[in-house]
């Protein structure tokens, strides 16, 4: 079967503001000022505890593994409760993932979010259905870059390794596609912008709207 697997934060969604709010709330609820800002959308997208450990370090509060730890499940709680407050899908993703589906391609989720919240925020944006698989964080005892989530997603809606093209935003999903033996197409509309090209993908996104043609020299024809 002929597959697209998408990331989602950065990739299919621009979550960065409700995820830098719950960040902000591990320190607030403590009485202290919020370190993170919209400037950090790229930490926020390389995940809680590195927003965590940023803002950790911008209050000079030296906290180790084990603190980080106990404050994540605080921005879990807390991120449960914002997760559609700000969040958008960027521009032509739905009607992207329509065609492809029309076509007869099937698409599914790879990401390191864990994979209830990752659920609860597609259904929450009312596109779950667009998606044979959702696979993240706890699916698997490992995380991309290792290959092993994305060769589960594969597995699991039954698509074929050498008919797949994987789309993500970060050096991780570049590493995971490597890894995988799975070409790369990174959006250039995500955190790191135009800058994504250093990563040396297979192919660059500018807009939803080119998707098909992008995706078309990997997954092949019917």
């Amino acid at each position: 079967m002929r597959s697209v697997v998408f990331d989602l934060d950065g990739t299919l969604a621009d979550t960065s503001a409700d995820l830098l709010a719950a960040a902000n709330a591990c320190f607030t609820d403590m009485g202290l000022a919020a370190p993170l800002s919209a400037a950090d959308a790229i930490t926020a997208f390389a995940g809680g505890r590195a927003m965590l450990r940023l803002g950790s370090d911008r209050l000079a509060l030296g906290w180790d593994e084990a603190a980080i730890t106990t404050r994540y499940e605080r921005l879990l709680e807390v991120y449960a409760e914002v997760i559609v407050n700000e969040t958008r899908l960027y521009p032509g993703a739905v009607a992207a993932v329509e065609r492809l589906r029309a076509e007869g391609i099937a698409a599914a989720v790879c990401t390191n979010k864990p994979v209830d919240l990752a659920d609860v925020l597609l259904r929450r944006l009312g596109v779950r259905d667009l998606f044979a698989v959702v696979v993240g964080a706890g699916s698997l005892a490992v995380r991309k870059p290792d290959p092993a989530p994305l060769h589960h997603t594969l597995a699991l809606m039954g698509g074929d390794r050498r008919r797949t093209v994987l789309i993500g935003d970060t050096i991780t999903d570049r590493e995971t596609g490597r890894n995988a033996g799975i070409p790369v197409t990174l959006v250039t509309f995500g955190p790191e912008g135009a800058d994504v090209a250093r990563h040396a993908p297979e192919a660059l996104l500018d807009h939803y709207d080119d998707l098909d043609r992008i995706v078309a020299p990997f997954i092949g024809r019917p």
